[in-house]
């Protein structure tokens, strides 16, 4: 649990308990500051929340992919493509020329201008 989401719970309770304070005494400022107090709160409580889902997905995507590398699968995979790569180096070599080219154009292409037409 984040240290963000304890104190914006806290302030919550606080606004919570001054603005309950400031009801039954009548007094609008104190009843308003604690308003503020609350919606503070809840904003850092919410605020500790997001830090929380953004830590542990990101916690899961690293198992994951820590996974995925140990897996059989990766191994199984890389050895036959060692193994048509030693088969065929030529045709190899041609293929991963063509992927380079084809990358290279799609990457230093001029992009299009816009009609005029339009007014953009």
């Amino acid at each position: 649990m984040d240290k963000d989401r304890i104190a914006g719970a806290a302030k919550d309770a606080a606004g919570k308990v001054e603005s309950a304070i400031g009801k039954v005494t009548g007094d609008e400022r104190v009843e308003a500051s604690g308003r503020a107090r609350e919606a503070e709160g809840t904003v850092q409580n919410l605020y500790g929340q997001v830090k929380d889902g953004v830590r542990d997905a990101s916690e899961s995507a690293a198992n994951y992919a820590r996974d995925a590398f140990d897996s059989d699968a990766y191994r199984d995979g890389t050895r036959a493509l060692t193994g048509k790569v030693r088969e065929n180096p030529l045709g190899s070599l041609l293929i991963a020329g063509g992927i380079g080219f084809a990358l290279a154009m799609l990457m230093t292409r001029t992009p299009r201008r816009r009609s005029a037409r339009f007014g953009y």
